[in-house]
């Protein structure tokens, strides 16, 4: 016969009490904190017989006796000289602990439906003449409590079928797990309460047949009463206006007491950077009308930072921001932003560890210096929340830059911003946004006719004219993953759409869009990660001083096009190099292959010329992305952990096409590139590093180089013939296998 169990808590209850009390009397008998010289240290622990049905690294981080060990990965080294305390964490054996630890191992399986597990412990010298000791649990599991049936008894009128089932994680098949249970009532209260039925009950019963080691699981819920937001009280202000608050939050009277809407005004509240800590106390259950309470601390209401850094490439840089929260009052937020690059680069380029950037495109260096004058970005944002609505952000701003990439072309703009954004959901908001810019560009005849798909003169000098690129776009994004740095379940997606014409005032006339998906699903302790991203873009007439001119023909601006490869793409790529591509060379190197000044002039040296041992190698080439007009990437992604907690591998596949033709999908490049990875899960986020291996492909590819021109001036030249270009050629035994594979370093994950 079964007998029945109203409070399945008195149980698990009972055990903790046990628990407890052998703590309180351990807690009274040790007087003084245990160490090495008379406890033995803890070398290793054990467990045996110990299966799938637990999480053994769970169960192993709830125990008190734990192994020693170095106390960081990044530690590992020092802590092979030196067990210092400072890097070593030295742990000693406290026997009252051990037996603490079997009750709580006996307690761990209770919880998740195992009721006759049983636990032993052995304790054995890890090494003889020395104080260090090896623990071994020794579990013996026992057959689960199996779940026969559950009944939810719920008003399908409110809970669909769907949400019942989501909602309740209890499953007939499977252990009686406590946690489960407890969860599932979480779940049907949360569902309950984002109806608005706040005040709902939820109630459960469990038969357990001993003999037969089954359980049967009813659930009952009783919504009770829909629950609205009577008021809304501000504590704490002193300096803003509790209207402040009060404007931020979707919690207002005579609205439907939700908790979707707590947690979004939880968000904004903090969010805004008005308040230090903002808490919202919920309400007593029992009374349909909800009195709400906001408790803030003010934060300071102005910050500065100011930082300086160094690369290879941008030489010294600085930056700055400035950021006032309350402008002219109503919580309206000032940001000043400014950062300067290319700072000492005529002194520092290509000395120690600086590279020689004018060189870097492949060809000799420009003595004009104009690549080595500082480069700057500068904005100016006006932002105001809950305009019209608390889901409402109205945001201006005015910007100026100028970047550059040395020996290709200098981007100079200046213009203002206007956006208008809602959040139509939590964590799901919708941007109208309209950018103005003057753009001009400098650089020589073939960047124009390569990028902008333009060779005729007179269109190239109009192009290097300044020229309006001013989109209006609408942009939605919707995250729903469970962490921002790590996430393991949940999903995130992207869709922008822009458009490009004389009626958004544009030189530049075009239609883009693009979107982007990624899913995360945990099975067991690995993460399997998937991620899509696709673009289209397609130039259309141009319009103003360009259409004015009667100049014909599609005009792209580059920064409009597709560009695949890298830490973030496909990672058998380097940054931007899967695509179409142009070649640079230094004329030296044609000419020691046989070409001659003459013939580079003329373009009529062939860049394949020459025999093995003469022919210009894969490595003098650099190759530069132009970008595509269609994307299409994918990748998936497993990833375990390894060795340790804080430690990751992975195993990915990235593939990746880019279109070359807007009108014809099927002109382009793409790549399969598989890989493999390790992450450390450091609190700023997964420290990674990838290697992916990149396929042997060959392709013919356009070569520039240029010639000095009698005045001394140089002048680029593309060669007739295209160069058969392979950039994992060459080299054999490791060196072959190396020159395929693509490191790449970063902070986050890939996707």
């Amino acid at each position: 016969m079964g007998r029945p169990v109203f409070a399945w808590r008195a149980h698990a209850g009972l055990v903790l009490a046990i628990s407890a009390l052998l703590c309180g009397r351990s807690a009274r008998a040790q007087s003084t904190p245990p160490d090495e010289r008379t406890h033995p240290v803890v070398e290793r622990v054990d467990f045996v017989g110990v299966t799938k049905a637990v999480d053994k690294a769970d169960l192993a981080a709830g125990l008190a006796t734990q192994a020693s060990g170095c106390r960081s990965l990044l530690l590992e080294p020092i802590c092979l000289i030196t067990q210092s305390h400072l890097v070593y964490d030295t742990r000693t054996l406290d026997h009252v602990e051990l037996a603490r630890d079997v009750v709580r191992i006996k307690v761990y399986y209770y919880k998740r439906g195992y009721r006759e597990a049983e636990v032993d412990t052995v304790v054995s010298r890890a090494h003889p003449h020395t104080n260090r000791v090896r623990v071994t649990f020794r579990v013996t599991e026992g057959r689960p409590v199996i779940v026969t049936t559950v009944a939810v008894i719920a008003p399908r009128a409110i809970l669909s079928r769907r949400a019942l089932n989501q909602a309740v994680l209890v499953r007939a098949g499977r252990p009686l797990s406590l946690i489960d249970l407890d969860s599932t009532h979480v779940h049907l209260r949360n569902a309950l309460w984002d109806k608005g039925y706040a005040d709902a009950l939820v109630a459960d019963t469990i038969s357990v047949h001993d003999s037969a080691l089954t359980a049967n699981v009813t659930i009952r819920v009783d919504p009770r009463w829909m629950t609205k937001v009577e008021s809304v009280t501000v504590h704490g202000d002193s300096v803003l206006s509790p209207e402040i608050a009060k404007k931020m939050i979707t919690l207002r009277p005579g609205n439907i007491y939700k908790r979707d809407n707590v947690i979004e005004s939880q968000q904004a509240l903090y969010s805004s950077n008005l308040y230090r800590r903002a808490t919202i106390v919920l309400p007593p259950r029992g009374d349909s009308a909800k009195l709400i309470d906001i408790n803030v601390n003010e934060a300071p209401l102005h910050s500065v930072k100011l930082s300086a850094g160094f690369n290879t490439i941008d030489f010294i840089q600085t930056e700055g921001r400035f950021t006032n929260y309350n402008w002219l009052g109503n919580a309206r937020r000032l940001d000043l932003h400014l950062v300067v690059s290319n700072l000492l680069a005529p002194t520092l380029n290509g000395t120690g560890i600086f590279r020689d950037v004018l060189a870097d495109n492949g060809l000799p260096g420009d003595s004009s210096g104009v690549y080595l004058k500082p480069t700057y970005l500068a904005s100016v944002d006006v932002t105001q929340r809950w305009f019209g609505d608390p889901r409402n952000t109205v945001s201006l701003g005015l910007f100026a830059h100028r970047s550059s990439a040395p020996g290709i072309y200098i981007d100079k703009g200046y213009g203002a911003t206007g956006s208008f954004t809602r959040n139509v959901a939590p964590r799901s908001p919708l941007s109208l946004v309209y950018r103005y810019e003057i753009t001009q560009v400098d650089a020589g005849d073939v960047y124009f006719c390569v990028n902008y798909g333009v060779c005729e003169q007179s269109t190239i000098g109009l192009l290097r004219n300044r020229n309006s690129l001013s989109p209006l776009s609408l942009d939605f994004y919707a995250d729903r993953r469970d962490d921002e740095f790590n996430p393991s379940n949940g999903y995130s997606a992207r869709a922008d759409f822009e458009h490009a014409s004389r009626y958004t005032l544009s030189d530049f006339r075009y239609n883009r869009a693009t979107g982007e998906a990624t899913l995360y699903r945990q099975v067991g302790k690995a993460v399997i990660a998937g991620h899509l991203r696709g673009g289209w873009v397609k130039a259309l007439q141009p319009s103003g001083n360009v259409a004015t001119d009667g100049i014909n023909g599609d005009v792209l601006h580059p920064r409009k096009r597709f560009y695949a490869g890298g830490a973030n793409s496909v990672r058998g790529y380097g940054e931007n190099q899967l695509g179409p591509l142009i070649l640079t060379v230094d004329p030296a190197k044609l000419i020691a292959a046989g070409c001659t000044t003459a013939t580079i002039a003329s373009g009529t040296c062939d860049p394949n010329s020459g025999s093995d041992s003469t022919r210009v190698a894969a490595k003098d080439f650099t190759a530069l992305p132009t970008g595509g007009t269609s994307l299409l990437e994918g990748s998936i992604e497993y990833r375990v952990p390894f060795l340790m907690k804080n430690l990751q591998a992975a195993l990915f596949v990235d593939a990746g096409y880019v279109g070359v033709s807007s009108t014809d999908i099927t002109q382009g490049k793409g790549a399969i590139t598989p890989g493999f990875g390790v992450r450390y899960l450091s609190p700023v986020g997964p420290i990674r590093i990838d290697l992916g291996i990149r396929p042997s492909l060959s392709d013919s590819i356009t070569v520039i180089t240029e010639v000095v021109q009698p005045d001394g001036s140089h002048k680029l030249v593309q060669l007739h013939t295209p160069r058969d270009y392979n950039p994992v050629e060459g080299g054999s035994g490791i060196t072959k296998i190396l020159n395929r594979l693509a490191l790449h370093l970063s902070i986050g994950q890939a996707f």
